[in-house]
């Protein structure tokens, strides 16, 4: 649990303006990306350690994630920092009005353990860039990722304005949020850890962004590029062993391509993860025996068309593809985050629409196809955070595209400039000169109606 005096420090840190100009905010992101660089190799040891990650996909999915994330931050911070300027009515001409961005005050970050530096701190980097002082608990399931992001927060940054909290979430946070009123939580994690998370904040009134999951569902058309769409799957559903919010949940491809498809899946997965994936550069392991144990308890609820093989003692699930699968299977009621991918087959749109609305509000949605048209309408019918046409994952990737959830996968979206929007209050303001008063608005009224339904229309 964090010293009351700490958040105590830090919100008077906050109340001093210490944070607000440009130039302090920049010093504090140039900082943090001196320590990203500083230990670069102590980053890939422990994510390597946590999850198995190798150097290559520490860059791919994490390192560079969020080394792109402060570069595209630095470059246009003092643009975002600039009032806007907004219209102003015919009634209260001759005024201008403008929307100042404003710091919320203390912000607490929740991260995750499938991605636990990114997804940690890319929010981290919003917070500041806004001008906020921030608290950062990390997930105790990634204890080697936790210790080096505290050292480095400790190096970069005054502890005035961050606090790395350790230790066991569910009692950690709620102590937090109970000790301290926090302008904004940033929350990303499960869906029932968010409920959790949501009414702790409820009770003050306090917003939130949480980014949270779903069982995402992956669209193959008859008319898709098979060998593009068997690569593209493949690649989404099996990095980091399937723990991603954003891997495909579950396959639906049109019956006239589902064995073509299915062949040329095995065969990626073999040529990206080898025969023996357990002993292959890159493949990951599962992040605990208890999310293990749960992935395999899958592994019987449907008939194993490739992979199925583990080893509880390294942590090892084999890609695996399950068909004749029963939708009401604790499989496709639940979010898999882990290498196990259940493949149905439609003929018309229809059927497939029916298997999604099970579980409605997906946080990504993947759809291949040759058609225009189909992507449209796959498009204009479901509900979901975000997507890809003739891709998976990778929307993620790209800081330009908001990402975020909707329903129950999540409320609110980061990224980029939306990142800093996040931690931001635009103060909306309108400035009205001295030496013009008309009477107008002024008692009086009577009289006035047909002057005033002239300006007011």
């Amino acid at each position: 649990m964090a010293d009351i005096s700490r958040l105590q420090r830090m919100r008077r840190y906050f109340d001093s303006g210490a944070t607000r100009e440009y130039a302090f905010r920049k010093q504090q992101l140039l900082a943090l990306k001196q320590v990203l660089v500083k230990y670069e190799q102590e980053i890939y040891a422990a994510l390597y350690t946590d999850l198995k990650k190798v150097p290559e996909e520490c860059w791919f999915t994490e390192n560079g994630l969020l080394v792109q994330e402060l570069n595209h931050t630095l470059r246009h911070l003092k643009q975002w920092m600039q009032p806007e300027r907004a219209g102003t009515n015919m009634l209260n001409l001759p005024s201008s009005s403008y929307l100042q961005p404003s710091p919320l005050g203390m912000v607490l970050i929740i991260g995750p353990w499938n991605f636990p530096l990114q997804l940690l701190l890319i929010p981290v980097v919003g917070a500041i860039a806004a001008g906020n002082t921030v608290v950062i608990k990390p997930s105790e399931y990634a204890p080697a990722t936790a210790a080096i992001v505290e050292k480095m927060i400790r190096e970069a940054l005054p502890e005035e304005l961050a606090l790395v909290v350790q230790g066991e979430g569910a009692t950690v946070v709620p102590d937090l949020m109970k000790a301290q009123r926090f302008d904004h939580v940033f929350y990303t994690g499960s869906i029932p850890v968010g409920k959790a998370v949501y009414q702790l904040a409820a009770a003050d009134l306090v917003p939130v962004t949480l980014e949270l999951g779903g069982k995402d569902p992956c669209v193959v058309e008859a008319d898709a590029n098979l060998a593009v769409a068997a690569r593209r799957i493949v690649l989404g559903k099996y990095s980091n062993a399937g723990q991603m919010c954003v891997s495909p949940d579950y396959l639906l491809v049109h019956a006239s391509v589902k064995e073509r498809l299915l062949q040329l899946m095995k065969e990626y997965i073999v040529k990206f993860y080898g025969e023996k994936p357990e002993e292959t550069y890159g493949y990951n392991k599962i992040i605990n025996e208890k999310n293990f144990d749960r992935l395999v308890r899958y592994l019987s609820q449907g008939k194993i068309v490739a992979g199925g093989r583990y080893n509880r003692s390294g942590l090892f699930i084999a890609p695996t593809i399950l068909e004749e699968v029963d939708p009401d299977a604790p499989v496709m009621q639940e979010e898999i985050f882990g290498p196990v991918l259940p493949l149905f087959t439609f003929t018309e749109m229809e059927e497939a629409l029916a298997l999604i609305r099970r579980n409605p509000n997906p946080l990504s949605f993947y759809v291949f196809t040759g058609s225009k048209k189909k992507e449209a309408s796959w498009i204009k019918q479901l509900q979901f955070g975000t997507g890809c046409v003739n891709n998976t994952a990778m929307q993620f990737t790209n800081h330009h595209l908001p990402f975020g959830g909707v329903g129950q996968s999540g409320m609110g979206a980061y990224h980029g400039r939306h990142t800093f929007d996040v931690f931001t209050h635009y103060k909306a303001i309108m400035k009205t000169p001295a030496w013009f008063d008309p009477a107008l608005k002024y008692p009086p009224l009577k009289g006035k109606l047909k002057l005033l339904k002239f300006f007011i229309k």
